[in-house]
C-alpha cells in the first residue's frame, strides 16, 4: 500500500481551472503596489504571458501537496517564480 501512495503522490498532477490572462493578473494586481507584485507584472510581461508561471507554479505547488498548500505556500512561489 505505502508504494502505491508513493507512486500516486508523486504522479499527481495539479491544473488551474478556467482560463486567465495577463489583463486579469493586470486587475488582479491593480492596487497591491508592493515589490512583489511589480516584480511578478514584470516577469509575466518579460515571459510575454502566464503559460510558464502556470506550469511552473503547478510543479512547485505538487512538492506542498503532502504538507499542504496555503495562500503563503503560493505566495512564496510566485515570489520564487519572479526571483528565477
Amino acid at each position: 500500500m505505502k508504494e502505491l501512495i508513493a507512486y500516486l503522490l508523486k504522479n499527481l498532477q495539479l491544473d488551474f481551472q478556467g482560463e486567465i490572462t495577463l489583463d486579469d493578473v493586470r486587475h488582479f494586481l491593480r492596487e497591491d503596489d508592493g515589490r512583489d507584485a511589480r516584480k511578478l507584472l514584470g516577469r509575466l510581461i518579460e515571459d510575454k504571458g502566464l503559460d510558464d508561471m502556470l506550469i511552473t507554479l503547478a510543479d512547485c505547488l505538487k512538492e506542498d501537496i503532502r504538507t499542504g498548500i496555503s495562500e503563503q505556500t503560493v505566495s512564496d512561489k510566485l515570489r520564487m517564480y519572479s526571483d528565477s
